[in-house]
């Protein structure tokens, strides 16, 4: 096939992007990444590569990974972190348990990672959240419990990384949240 016939073939097959949309619109998938979202939930202090995420799924890893983050919006790693960093909040504002067991007890390996992904995140370090949090809960406000929380859900549209290099670069545009505070 002379290479005018291959590249006028290969433009009117469908882009990966439609054939990844009706991908997701299968609800044997939906429910299978559904379903390693549920377990992440569940336990999220556990390790939760993609290995065995996409075991749990019953599909491959890369297909995991790739259709995860096309229905959910992120990768299943900052999920995970998401999920890490809500529950550490609710730790902190709700328990007595020291940093050092929260961190832990969420799933971190190393209080140092745990205190500065948590700043990186948050803006805050765990102890000034504390702090705050409590603060918050002493006045109590005519605003639902469940709006709170989902005001102060962190905000991970972009890797702890890249929000790093932006904020030393000076092209980080603080979230909304940032802006208030």
């Amino acid at each position: 096939m002379p290479f005018r016939e291959m590249h006028n073939a290969r433009q009117s097959t469908p882009s990966s992007a439609s054939v990844d949309d009706g991908a997701l619109q299968d609800p044997a998938l939906l429910r299978r990444l559904l379903r390693a979202k549920d377990r992440m939930d569940a336990a999220s202090h556990e390790a939760w590569p993609v290995r065995r995420l996409a075991e749990v799924s019953g599909v491959s890893e890369a297909h995991f990974a790739h259709s995860f983050k096309r229905a959910f919006g992120v990768p299943p790693h900052r999920y995970l972190l998401t999920r890490r960093i809500e529950r550490a909040t609710a730790l902190l504002r709700d328990t007595e348990l020291s940093i050092t067991d929260i961190a832990f007890a969420t799933g971190w390996e190393s209080l140092g990672t745990f205190g500065r992904t948590f700043r990186d995140i948050t803006g805050r370090s765990p102890g000034a959240m504390r702090v705050e949090a409590r603060n918050a809960t002493a006045q109590p406000g005519p605003v639902p419990a469940c709006v709170l929380k989902a005001a102060q859900r962190p905000d991970l549209t972009i890797a702890v990384l890249e929000k790093r290099r932006r904020v030393a670069k000076g092209t980080f545009r603080p979230s909304i949240e940032e802006e208030v505070s």
